[in-house]
């Protein structure tokens, strides 16, 4: 059923996949804090809009998916926790330096105001809150779901194994970030269900796109790792260690 590895520290990739994963997740998140951007078009009448991060979110995903296939769902859990921790850090940063004194010189051509209004979400922990609820129900869905199938399926058709969990997890994440942003006042409620909808269809139809780029990626590391981890009889626990 394929080769077991117990000990991540062994993995010669995983430290740079675990990286790239942090990299992602905060830079959309404060994207996604900083603009909205309208398509300029809309389906049966809802207009099409999607926050900044949704550009580079789908690639979190696509990394969870590769965690997941190549070395098991623990070693996807350890990174999504390092990810969480990550921005945690990152929004207290952004609290922090909003209530610093601000210089004169500063206030005069950017100010406090425009701080506020394009990164009040990652400074007030709206947009980190709403990240870290939807995409622990997102990504550990997504894992959880990929992990199952790759037994069920004995390891075949990958592509329909990440897209059939796609959409359980995208489905999960875009409508809880969206709300709680939406709660914390980062997004205006009229935006609700533009944003769910688009940011939900761009990123299925990122993830979709990039499958070649998961083919290549899972097959490189398999090959590099010696790696093909099977989860037979692991606890899908977020909180076990």
């Amino acid at each position: 059923m394929g080769v077991k590895k117990q000990n991540p520290v062994n993995y010669r990739y995983l430290d740079l996949i675990m990286a790239f994963f942090v990299m992602a997740l905060i830079l959309s998140n404060v994207a996604s804090s900083a603009k909205i951007v309208d398509l300029g078009f809309s389906i049966f009448g809802l207009p099409l809009a999607f926050d900044g991060g949704t550009l580079l979110f789908p690639l979190s995903y696509v990394v969870g998916d590769i965690l997941t296939e190549v070395y098991g769902f623990k070693a996807s859990r350890r990174v999504i926790w390092a990810g969480f921790c990550a921005l945690v850090l990152c929004s207290a940063v952004f609290f922090l330096l909003r209530r610093l004194p601000a210089d004169s010189a500063w206030e005069a051509y950017a100010g406090s105001a425009a701080y506020d209004a394009i990164l009040g979400g990652m400074s007030t922990g709206g947009i980190a809150l709403a990240s870290l609820a939807g995409y622990f129900a997102g990504e550990f869905s997504n894992s959880v779901l990929l992990s199952r199938l790759k037994i069920v399926m004995k390891g075949r058709l990958l592509f329909v194994r990440t897209i059939t969990s796609t959409l359980l997890g995208e489905l999960l994440d875009s409508v809880i970030f969206v709300f709680i942003a939406s709660a914390a006042g980062v997004f205006g409620w009229e935006l609700f269900l533009s944003l769910v909808v688009t940011n939900y269809i761009l990123k299925c139809l990122i993830e979709a796109f990039m499958t070649p780029v998961t083919y290549l990626a899972v097959w490189r590391l398999k090959k590099a790792e010696r790696a093909d981890v099977y989860d037979n009889g692991v606890i899908y626990n977020p909180f076990a260690a």
